[in-house]
């Protein structure tokens, strides 16, 4: 399990996923390891060797209009003891929740949050080891 306050997880935002699977193949020697989604799409696991390194998401299908206009980028993923304390706390020093908390079926349940400067981050409290958890 992740320690409160620690990255758990990293994703890569993309509008051309073939694009980026091809470009960190070739330069950091990255494999892929697609993972199937309730839609019908997959979402690449990003592993070295054996290691999950993050993953890979198609911007169009997963934010659809709210990603015009936005650039490609790398997002992170923090793992917390408590959500639902940790945004009370947040909101306290000034930050905003983005999207509130919501379930996700054997990884765990997260928030998208802004902190007090703009910088947006996701809150997650990890699906505990051996019940499921793929991250």
């Amino acid at each position: 399990m992740t320690d409160h306050g620690m990255v758990h997880w990293t994703e890569l935002q993309t509008r051309d996923v073939k694009k980026a699977k091809d470009f960190y193949g070739k330069s950091l020697g990255w494999s892929f390891n697609d993972m199937p989604m309730g839609t019908g799409a997959a979402y690449p696991i990003i592993m070295m060797g054996s290691k999950m390194v993050g993953g890979i998401s198609d911007m169009n299908a997963m934010m659809g209009e709210a990603a015009k206009g936005m650039p490609e980028h790398w997002f992170t993923y923090f793992a917390v003891d408590d959500l639902d304390k940790r945004l009370k706390a947040l909101k306290a020093a000034g930050g905003k929740v983005l999207r509130e908390p919501w379930d996700v079926p054997g990884v765990g349940k997260m928030a998208i949050v802004a902190d007090s400067g703009g910088a947006t981050q996701g809150w997650m409290v990890p699906t505990s080891p051996g019940s499921g958890g793929s991250m």
